[in-house]
């Protein structure tokens, strides 16, 4: 009986949490943030991370994909002043 207790004590709703961060853009980009932070310091959560994306987030895994293309084209075209 205690057990059940505790476990009603521990479940949190969280679906007004999700509400919000589906309602609010900024509320969304600033937990995303914060997790990306928390992540960062520790390279295992980094590769956990990396890898729940590319097999459960396919569009974000795609968008990153392409967004890492585009910084590296930008990088190898020749510069304004290459000595012309």
């Amino acid at each position: 009986m205690k057990t059940d207790e505790t476990q009603k004590q521990n479940h949190i709703d969280l679906e007004p949490f999700y509400q919000a961060l589906e309602d609010d853009p900024k509320l969304l980009e600033e937990a995303l943030e914060i997790l990306l932070g928390m992540v960062n310091f520790e390279s295992k959560s980094v590769k956990k991370l990396a890898l729940i994306i590319k097999e459960d987030s396919r569009n974000l895994y795609n968008e990153i994909a392409e967004l890492s293309k585009s910084i590296q084209d930008k990088g190898n075209t020749a510069s304004c002043c290459g000595g012309h």
